[in-house]
């Protein structure tokens, strides 16, 4: 279920693990109210870590246009899937050892910058493969991977997004380009640096610590992000509490459907989220559910929300609907309300 805080969220958390892709940008656009939201959240006293599975783009690049939206930013707050699968696979493999590397020049960066030596195909006799996501890759380099994996080398991903968001649309992700190579090699990767496996979050936290500093607590961090199957559920496999954003992939439906394992901790339409208290969703003698003046409560098969703000409507629907799924119920089955944003 839900929870609710007493205080906004930038005072009751000390780190945001904030997601990028829908959240603070669509491609090269930011999206609405984020960077007015994030500075307000940080003179509130959050401190941010950008999370992000794209695995192509330089920190002090992504670094850099998040300071073209006025945002004070390092690049070491960048946390992207190339820096997560580096530090994932020196430790897998001997220092030294060689590891084919398929993606852009930050990944290749990364991992030799942990003591590896890339190369570029099976032929080198690889210990070990990291495939990410750049969109210039081709069918020749995708075909390496699947060559040095068949000749046994461990299989190492930076994501396994079927999707990313771009300033036309819906592309398709670095998860796509992988399923080609386990279609060809029927090997499954032995670890994927990005969202939804924690590794990042935890990662993120470690580096946010200062030398000689202790990592803020799990009960303190809150992941932040617009895709339940990657940015939510990480948060949940990880035990770290999470906020669902309506400003990239997620829509109302999909969080009324969710099965327990993609539910978000705290829902809200934008960044804006942050800078306030988090409502209460009770369920009344009655049972039906509500959250401020929104009342959700079913009739048969139809689930109707009246009253109150369309945020604390869709709160209430989503207990609604969670608890009737987690009672046995057949959700899918369900008629849901129209909440629009």
């Amino acid at each position: 279920m839900l929870k609710s805080t007493s205080r906004p969220i930038a005072e009751a958390y000390r780190l945001a693990l904030l997601d990028l892709d829908g959240v603070v940008y669509r491609g090269k656009n930011p999206v609405e109210h984020a960077a007015d939201a994030i500075r307000s959240a940080e003179a509130a006293g959050m401190s941010i870590e950008y999370t992000t599975n794209n695995s192509s783009r330089l920190q002090c690049v992504v670094a850099d246009q998040l300071r073209g939206f006025d945002l004070d930013v390092e690049p070491h707050q960048v946390i992207t899937s190339s820096v997560v699968a580096a530090r994932m696979v020196a430790r897998h493999v001997p220092q030294g050892a060689k590891v084919l590397v398929l993606g852009a020049g930050h990944l290749r960066e990364e991992v030799a910058g942990q003591g590896l030596h890339v190369v570029d195909h099976a032929a080198d006799d690889p210990a070990a493969v990291i495939q990410g996501w750049y969109p210039d890759m081709s069918w020749n380099e995708m075909a390496e991977v699947a060559y040095a994996v068949e000749r046994g080398a461990s299989y190492f991903v930076t994501n396994r997004d079927l999707t990313i968001p771009r300033e036309l649309g819906i592309a398709p992700g670095c998860g796509s380009m992988i399923q080609a190579v386990i279609n060809a090699t029927g090997v499954e990767p032995v670890a994927s640096a990005g969202k939804p496996e924690s590794a990042m979050y935890d990662e993120a936290r470690l580096l946010a610590a200062g030398p000689g500093e202790q990592p803020v607590d799990k009960d303190r961090c809150l992941a932040i992000g617009d895709r339940l199957d990657t940015d939510i559920e990480a948060g949940n496999r990880g035990g770290y509490d999470s906020l669902a954003v309506l400003t990239g992939v997620t829509n109302p439906r999909e969080l009324m459907l969710a099965p327990a394992h993609l539910r978000p901790t705290f829902i809200a339409e934008d960044l804006r989220g942050l800078l306030e208290a988090q409502p209460a969703v009770d369920q009344a003698a009655d049972g039906a559910w509500t959250c401020g003046e929104a009342v959700a409560s079913f009739d048969a098969d139809t689930l109707t929300v009246s009253g109150g703000r369309r945020l604390d409507a869709l709160r209430a629907a989503c207990a609604a609907a969670w608890r009737f799924a987690d009672n046995g119920g057949d959700a899918g089955r369900l008629r849901l309300p129209i909440i629009q944003f």
